[in-house]
């Protein structure tokens, strides 16, 4: 097996309750690396299957045991030198939030220790009767009871099975109530703080039974070229400490920087994205965070910038002495989206994300949704049950997310997400979702390739799937207008080829504020020992883009799908720097499907040739 590779996958099946190892298949990381690329290839290999046997993929149950749950590493995973990776990347056959395919990423150290048990990734079928969790030390693996944990929080049960798990390097990735609870936008959560956040992977632990997976090991990541390898390493680390992001901004201020410099830019949606100004943006700011909260940082394994928060609210009804976090995401879903501006709260709230094990983006996203739902009138009294949904109700806020958790009270209909809670109280409008997914903290109107990028994640709404924000804030690599949509495609395209390797590699995408597609290629390659070059990198990522689209045409999107909500379309923005504007995503789109070989959002069959995909 190359450099990079520890040659094993398990393949776990919860009804037959049996453990098979196998080979890391080598022409298919060669293809398509490992994480995102591995599951995504792994994936259409059972929707084939399944085919074959009349299980047509449209009625896939995203909470039946058809759905398979994959936890994948990379090549660039767990090996000490290689900047910022202390990651992996979990997916889904089918989202219970979307019904498109299932997507996220986590830090921490679960990723690196899973690899030092001895495995690449984790495939895992079918759906248990009783409560179990998987335990895999130093190579051997092994399913257990875990009934003594069902209904336990995340933070209980991460350290009552670290206690119980021997050996070194240990790490617990878990679901909380939320996810036992079949809650649509339940994350699964590792060390305590860290979540492979979005689509709801935590429902689809919950559907299978599965409480958590432990990881531990001591085994070492091979890489091909160790002397090549720390030379480059060392180049590729001294780039991160010199950038003003890598080097500075996050390790001082964590994500949550981006709030003011967002908010600057007109695009920071407040009140469910009726504006993109925060008048309230200071009081939730990462400077004020850092003034007030901060009583350290936490880095991920492997990582020098350290962007994550260790806070403490002191006093107060929201006091809570240690937790991590809030980062940006988190601090606009839960804050600037809800317009409240009490960062006790949000610091309350998003502490109570990690402990029952929900995702703050949808969470957040989805109490704003039911927020102008109620002002409007559109919720009846009663439904509320005593919940003063209101814009700037902190206490409702903290309120809704314990609620939503326990599906008790209006949480049963806050826990099936934005898009059917709008849909059940007659205003679909009102979710700022794409394909069923809640969008993360940047106004399209404002920062135009943003826009396109929603539109076309094949898991949603989704920003990390190309951050074009990096370029038209930020000016990385290069600075470009963010009100013209001209040239947009162009840049969508590239970030969302390069985002499949770095969450296949599977690595944190801050390296990429420093490191580009060269520096990659030249990592990879010392670690694996193949040749890469930027353009087999770009062509790798561009295949796993397309076979994840391919996957997705299966389930029923296609370009109809490829939109955005009405509001940011037809709705001009109403004050600050992108005041009158609209997002143009026709004639973006239409741009980026001549870049992308697509027709109507499904690659043509000449582009699936080209990137030698066989279907």
């Amino acid at each position: 097996m190359s450099g990079g590779y520890m040659g094993r996958i398990l393949r776990v099946d919860l009804t037959a309750r049996t453990l098979n190892v196998e080979s890391t298949p080598e022409e298919a990381v060669k293809r398509y690396l490992g994480g995102k690329g591995y599951a995504v290839y792994t994936f259409y290999q059972y929707l084939k299957d399944y085919e074959s046997k009349g299980i047509l993929p449209a009625d896939i149950d995203p909470l039946g045991p058809e759905n398979v749950l994959i936890f994948a590493t990379g090549p660039g995973t767990g090996v000490p030198g290689f900047p910022c990776s202390g990651r992996y990347h979990a997916m889904a056959l089918r989202s219970p939030l979307t019904g498109s395919i299932g997507s996220a990423n986590s830090g921490g150290e679960w990723g690196p220790f899973l690899k030092f048990s001895g495995f690449d990734a984790i495939v895992i079928e079918g759906a248990s009767e009783d409560p179990v969790y998987l335990s895999i030390v130093n190579g051997e693996a092994d399913l257990r009871s875990a009934c003594d944990l069902w209904g336990k929080n995340v933070f209980d049960t991460c350290r009552i099975l670290t206690r119980k798990v021997g050996g070194k390097n240990k790490s617990v990735a878990c679901i909380g109530p939320a996810g036992e609870n079949l809650a649509r936008m339940a994350c699964i959560v590792n060390d305590e703080h860290r979540a492979a956040g979005r689509t709801g992977l935590g429902a689809v632990m919950g559907s299978k039974k599965l409480k958590a997976v432990v990881v531990s090991g001591e085994e070492k990541v091979p890489v091909a070229e160790p002397d090549k390898f720390r030379e480059i390493s060392r180049e590729c680390l001294e780039k991160m400490r010199k950038n003003a992001v890598t080097g500075e901004g996050l390790p001082t201020y964590g994500t949550a920087i981006l709030i003011n410099v967002i908010n600057t830019a007109g695009g920071l949606p407040y009140k469910n994205w009726q504006t993109g100004v925060n008048p309230d943006a200071e009081k939730i700011s990462g400077e004020t965070l850092a003034e007030t909260y901060l009583t350290a940082r936490r880095a991920c394994w492997g990582c020098i910038i350290g962007c994550g928060r260790i806070t403490s609210v002191k006093t107060g009804p929201f006091q809570i002495l240690g937790t991590e976090g809030p980062e940006y995401e988190s601090i606009w879903a839960l804050g600037g989206s809800t317009a409240v501006k009490d960062l006790d709260a949000i610091i309350k709230a998003n502490h109570y994300c990690d402990e029952f094990g929900l995702d703050p983006i949808s969470m957040g996203s989805t109490i704003a949704a039911a927020m102008e739902l109620n002002e409007r009138g559109y919720i009846p009294k009663e439904d509320l049950q005593g919940l003063d949904l209101k814009f700037g109700n902190s206490a409702a806020l903290v309120e809704a997310v314990w609620r939503t958790a326990y599906r008790t009270g209006f949480g049963k209909y806050l826990a099936l997400g934005s898009k059917k809670l709008c849909e059940i109280y007659g205003h679909p409008e009102l979710s700022m979702s794409v394909k069923g997914l809640e969008m993360p903290a940047y106004d399209p109107r404002a920062i135009k390739g943003i826009g396109l990028t929603y539109a076309t994640a094949n898991r949603g709404g989704c920003h990390v799937t190309g951050y074009t924000v990096s370029s038209e804030i930020l000016g990385i690599p290069e600075k470009i207008d963010p009100l013209v949509p001209e040239g947009k495609a162009k840049w969508a395209k590239l970030f969302q080829d390069f985002t499949c390797v770095v969450n296949s590699t599977v690595n944190c995408l801050f390296s990429t504020f420093a490191l580009g597609v060269k520096d990659y290629a030249d990592l990879l390659s010392a670690i694996t020992g193949w040749s890469l070059t930027e353009d087999d990198l770009l062509r790798i990522g561009e295949r796993i883009y397309n076979l994840e689209r391919v996957i997705i045409n299966k389930y029923g999107f296609d370009g109809n799908d490829d939109t955005l909500p009405g509001r940011l379309i037809g709705e001009p923005m109403p004050e600050g720097p992108a005041k009158g504007h609209v997002v143009e995503l026709e004639k973006m789109k239409e741009e980026y499907y001549k870049l992308r070989g697509w027709i109507n959002g499904k690659p043509s069959s000449e582009k699936l040739k080209e990137l030698e995909i066989e279907l």
